[in-house]
């Protein structure tokens, strides 16, 4: 128990101080560029207006559709500022007091949950030895015991993994001298998160960012960021994460489709792990049932199936009698 309280008091004033470094170190930069934003919108559109005028010079008619499209673009800014940033004090007062009160509540379930884990544990095979026979516990115990693994290994290599890439976007766009450096990385760190779709779904509004102060600074910026991810999708993630999910690229670019649109950004995140434990046991599942029927295991040996003989119970391959 004593070990077991010095772990947890440890781990909370770890958690505390990655809290108060977020806030000390990010979040005043990250408000800074926020709000030079909102204070220079109308100088980043002029100067997009500027630089469009002088592109499309002599095609008046499609100068005119970028025009108009600037001007829903900075009605849809403008309005997307004072229902964000200019809301009424009573509602964001009334935010902030839910929100700390979900944090304090979470911070206290947190507490017995890393206290009693061990007992719960325990309870739940207590429960599943009592209710199951010995074969069906020990096959759910060793899927649980790879739904940890799974879970465990994708979720913090992922964040890892999304921590050094926002680290190396900071760094690449403060040499490239690149405007709002912090609120980039944090974007393109954040996103990076979700597998596949992240990288694409970061530097869009990053790049638009660049955009509004600088549209040849965007051009460098998406080349930046395309390096970036080549590196990271076929050097550092690899590393880091190594093959902890098995699955192949068509069922993560599925899971994350399919649990995106069950369970919106949440879903996007788990999509690949929880994905990985359902394919694992149907994966078992489907072995066990051949094992049974002395039939091969190997996917190689199905390619070229065309029946059974129900005879012989030999393999019949295409185009063969």
């Amino acid at each position: 128990k004593l070990s077991r309280a010095v772990a947890l008091v440890f781990a909370f004033i770890f958690a505390a101080f990655i809290v108060y470094a977020f806030f000390a170190m990010l979040l005043p930069q990250l408000y800074e560029s926020v709000m030079n934003i909102v204070d220079n919108a109308s100088t980043y559109f002029n100067s997009i207006e500027t630089w469009a005028t002088n592109i499309l010079e002599g095609n008046p008619e499609i100068q005119g559709y970028v025009d108009k499209g600037l001007e829903q673009l900075r009605g849809f800014f403008e309005n997307w500022v004072k229902t964000t940033f200019l809301s009424d004090m009573s509602t964001s007062v009334i935010a902030v007091v839910k929100s700390l009160t979900n944090f304090i509540i979470g911070l206290v379930a947190s507490i017995y949950m890393l206290w009693s884990k061990d007992t719960f544990r325990a309870q739940t095979k207590k429960i599943m030895v009592a209710t199951m026979r010995p074969s069906a516990a020990d096959r759910l115990l060793a899927l649980g015991r790879n739904a940890y693994r799974i879970f465990n290994g994708f979720i913090i290599g992922k964040l890892v993994d999304s921590l050094i890439i926002g680290i190396i976007c900071f760094i690449g766009v403060t040499i490239l001298n690149m405007p709002f450096p912090m609120l980039l990385s944090v974007i393109i760190g954040v996103t990076n998160v979700i597998p596949f779709f992240g990288p694409f779904i970061g530097a869009i509004p990053a790049a638009f960012l660049v955009f509004l102060v600088s549209p040849l600074q965007c051009v460098y910026f998406l080349i930046w960021i395309l390096l970036l991810q080549q590196f990271d999708g076929n050097i550092l993630g690899p590393k880091i994460l190594g093959n902890s999910t098995g699955l192949s690229s068509f069922w993560v670019l599925f899971s994350i489709l399919f649990f995106g649109g069950l369970f919106g950004f949440v879903g996007m995140i788990i999509a690949v792990p929880a994905f990985a434990v359902i394919y694992d046991l149907i994966s078992r599942a489907v072995h066990r049932s051949l094992r049974l029927r002395k039939l091969p295991m190997e996917t190689d040996e199905y390619r070229k199936l065309d029946h059974i003989d129900e005879k012989t119970g030999t393999f019949m391959e295409l185009n063969k009698k």
